[in-house]
């Protein structure tokens, strides 16, 4: 599948893609959704290791390669060097999140790339940032313990990590307007920069509410799977037929047009319930007296009351149900793609709409080194050099 991207965003932005597992990947997804031609460079003979990975891992290629080219190259080969500079020099931006060091020792690092091509703007994505821990290597789920994440999101005493590669996904994110910040100082300056994102600190950016929380309540924090709520209602509640819905009543309007809808005049005329702040402190029966409400409820009936109420409001879902999602469908905000052993997989857009465009799947993840012959091509190599690299086993070219 392939669509015009002369109208995107980023449309004519060059991408040069050394990257495996998440972080990465993912930072270069949003700018190839956005219109960017990105390159995404794979070892020989296998691939990105990640194209390997089972269990959990086994979306995390498919997904974030949507809308890449494939080079498949050795980067340590002799004669390579000629093609990499080629490819260099017509790149707007490079993005890698290889260990610290490693794009360095292969002649790749950023002071020898910029003064081959000084618009060029690189991210570097890492686990630390400038400082004593620099030199770690860092995992999401490490980072996630780290930062107190998983503390405030496990029960007491059990920190959890979030179901999903939350940091990861935020950290190619913050890379990313890091990017386009430094692309925007390019027009100006006609230089590109370094930028650095990395995981720890997108981790402690995103618990900085408890931080500042903490400082000014002077208390200890309070994991948030403890009912220790800012409003009176603000909680999973379940209907007659088991689902669970979360239900939250944040205003004293809301509060009345609950009571109303809920038909539960009785709790609209008790004095101990005429502000939030008087509801959250007799959290421990109301809550207990609105779920027996809820309970009396269909899922059907439920959802149609909180709809009414214009509440905020949504039931509790497993991801596959999210496939038959009937917002997500009719929106067209799951894109089919094609992902190894030819299945067709929704896979969610790009969570942006501008000026009524949406960013999504273009063209289907690429085989290993697919597009190597056009990409070198491109870059101004000649038929000669290119079939020598082929014949030498320095590049390699998988039909799709």
């Amino acid at each position: 599948m392939t669509h015009d991207t002369t109208k995107l965003p980023l449309a004519g932005i060059r991408v040069l893609e050394f990257s495996h597992a998440v972080m990465g990947p993912s930072a270069g997804m949003i700018l190839a959704d956005l219109g960017a031609h990105v390159t995404k460079i794979e070892p020989v003979p296998d691939g990105d290791r990640t194209r390997h990975l089972r269990g959990v891992g086994i979306s995390f290629f498919p997904l974030f390669c949507r809308n890449k080219q494939s080079l498949a190259m050795d980067l340590k080969a002799p004669g390579i060097r000629p093609a990499i500079e080629a490819l260099v020099r017509r790149s707007d931006i490079l993005l890698e999140n290889f260990a610290l060091g490693t794009m360095d020792r292969l002649g790749l690092g950023y002071e020898t790339l910029s003064a081959l091509n000084p618009g060029l703007v690189y991210l570097q994505l890492k686990g630390f940032l400038s400082g004593p821990y620099e030199e770690r290597r860092a995992l999401d789920e490490i980072v996630q313990m780290m930062s107190g994440l998983a503390y405030m999101t496990g029960p007491p005493g059990r920190p959890l990590r979030a179901g999903a590669s939350v940091v990861d996904i935020m950290g190619g994110m913050v890379g990313v307007i890091g990017v386009l910040a430094a692309l925007r100082e390019r027009d100006d300056t006609g230089r590109g920069q370094l930028v650095k994102a990395a995981l720890f600190e997108t981790a402690v950016f995103a618990v900085g509410q408890h931080m500042v929380q903490h400082a000014m309540t002077g208390q200890p924090l309070v994991p948030m799977s403890v009912p220790n709520r800012a409003w009176g209602i603000y909680d999973t509640f379940e209907s007659a037929d088991g689902k669970p819905i979360f239900v939250g009543v944040v205003t004293d309007t809301q509060w009345k047009r609950f009571c109303e809808i809920f038909e539960r005049p009785d709790l609209f005329a008790d004095d101990r319930l005429n502000s939030n702040v008087d509801r959250v402190e007799q959290r421990d029966w109301l809550v207990g007296s609105v779920a027996e409400t809820c309970k009396a409820l269909s899922t059907e009936q439920l959802l149609a009351k909180c709809e009414a109420a214009q509440l905020g409001f949504g039931p509790v879902n497993k991801p596959e149900d999210l496939l038959d999602d009937p917002h997500l469908n009719a929106g067209g905000q799951l894109r089919e793609m094609k992902v190894p052993g030819g299945i067709m997989a929704k896979t969610p857009r790009l969570p942006l709409e501008m000026a009524g465009r949406s960013f999504s799947v273009r063209e289907d993840p690429p085989a290993v080194g697919q597009h190597s012959r056009q990409i070198l091509a491109d870059a101004g190599l000649s038929e000669t050099e290119i079939e020598d690299l082929f014949t030498a086993g320095h590049v390699l070219e998988t039909e799709a």
